[in-house]
């Protein structure tokens, strides 16, 4: 989708392979209103620490982004890394240093090689065109085997109003805001707080509710730019119609993209929505719900295609919440393989372990202990899980 004002660029600079585009630029024309979650890890790489004091004040113009070196865990040098990318690439620009903000994802504990990136500033800076987006969501991927994109639009005030994003992560993904990358541009007139209200209230039920491998990186970054271009007044009041529709249409956008990172796990053969209803409070519903989405012996289950339900109520059990397992249900997709905390049988076996062998399914686990649901999206645990992260830095 192509939104006026906003720009996209994407080199192949040798950070950590030769040929391959690493560093991507995002830029708009004139600044935006802009906001941003980022990693609740105690552990927070250079570009976070920085991001998060830039974007305090509401405004961003250009996003400066590399893979291969996630530039976390490098001290004050990474920091001065971090910065002096920024300096350069405002002055390529000829915008404020402070309306810039920079990502990096790959390996943990490396020093950003900063003479690589200042050397393809200038020919990334002269490739900014409106299309080039999809280099952008190529340059930004590690282990990802696709890139991830994904748009929608609203009506505003007889304005049409356009959203576009971008993300990456396929591996060390339970964000809780892994290595999770996300860039949303709109092109809505929004005030910035309003953003950042709808985008932290977007996240949590999108990024904060899907697992690959249980791991949160020291990365993550969601980032949503807005210029303004669209002609809607001001968006001042989260709860007016206009602030709902845009709300709503930046929610719809961020759960496509948490899908795609989940349907792209590594080595992932399945997607699989884990969903427990009837729980006495939703906070109880999505721990139930974490804890048997990030099991390892459920998701292997999974993936060798086992209607294994000890598995899962056993996860269940650890969880830390309070239900009678002799009131549970537990279904995948229609099936009911289990009734009040007993097996029903090796027909409704067979049933399930048919709905195993699909793409995608739901597992769905009834507490009857009150009228509270949540669901988490996750996918299987596969021999190339293990094969990817083993020789991940090599």
């Amino acid at each position: 989708m192509l939104i006026k004002g906003f720009k996209y660029s994407a080199v192949a600079a040798g950070i950590r392979k030769k040929d391959r585009l690493d560093l991507g630029l995002i830029f708009s024309e004139e600044p935006c209103a802009a906001a941003g979650v980022f990693t609740t890890s105690r552990v927070k790489a250079a570009p976070v620490l920085l991001d998060m004091e830039r974007i305090r004040q509401g405004r961003a113009q250009a996003i400066l982004v590399n893979s291969g070196v996630a530039n976390a865990c490098t001290g004050k040098l990474g920091l001065q890394a971090a910065q002096t990318c920024s300096g350069v690439t405002a002055a390529a620009l000829n915008i404020d240093e402070n309306l810039v903000q920079v990502a990096s994802t790959g390996v943990i504990g490396e020093q950003l090689p900063v003479e690589k990136i200042v050397s393809a500033l200038d020919k990334l800076v002269f490739g900014l065109s409106s299309t080039g987006y999809d280099e952008v969501a190529r340059a930004i991927m590690t282990t990802d085997t696709a890139p991830k994109i994904a748009d929608r639009t609203c009506m505003i005030d007889n304005s049409e109003i356009k959203l576009f994003g971008m993300a990456k992560g396929a591996g060390m993904i339970m964000p809780d805001m892994a290595t999770m990358l996300c860039f949303v541009m709109t092109d809505a007139d929004i005030a910035a707080d309003i953003l950042q209200l709808h985008l932290a209230t977007a996240v949590k039920f999108s990024f904060n509710r899907i697992t690959v491998d249980g791991d949160t990186s020291t990365n993550d970054t969601v980032l949503v730019l807005a210029n303004r271009t669209a002609g809607n007044p001001e968006i001042i009041d989260p709860d007016s119609e206009a602030g709902r529709t845009f709300a709503a249409a930046l929610a719809d956008l961020l759960k496509d993209l948490a899908l795609q990172i989940v349907a792209d796990g590594e080595g992932a053969t399945k997607t699989v929505t884990v969903r427990v209803i009837n729980a006495a409070t939703e906070k109880d519903a999505e721990l139930a719900a974490r804890t048997i989405a990030n099991s390892p012996l459920v998701k292997t289950a999974f993936f060798g295609e086992d209607a294994n339900w000890g598995r899962i109520i056993a996860a269940l059990g650890r969880s830390g919440i309070e239900f009678d397992q002799n009131r549970v249900d537990i279904f995948f997709d229609e099936i009911q393989l289990v009734q009040d905390g007993l097996a029903r049988g090796l027909e409704a076996e067979a049933g399930a372990t048919e709905v195993l062998k699909q793409k995608a399914f739901a597992v769905t686990v009834d507490l009857k202990n009150g009228k509270a649901a949540a669901e988490i999206l996750t996918c299987d645990l596969s021999l190339d899980y293990i094969k990817i992260n083993a020789d991940y830095r090599s």
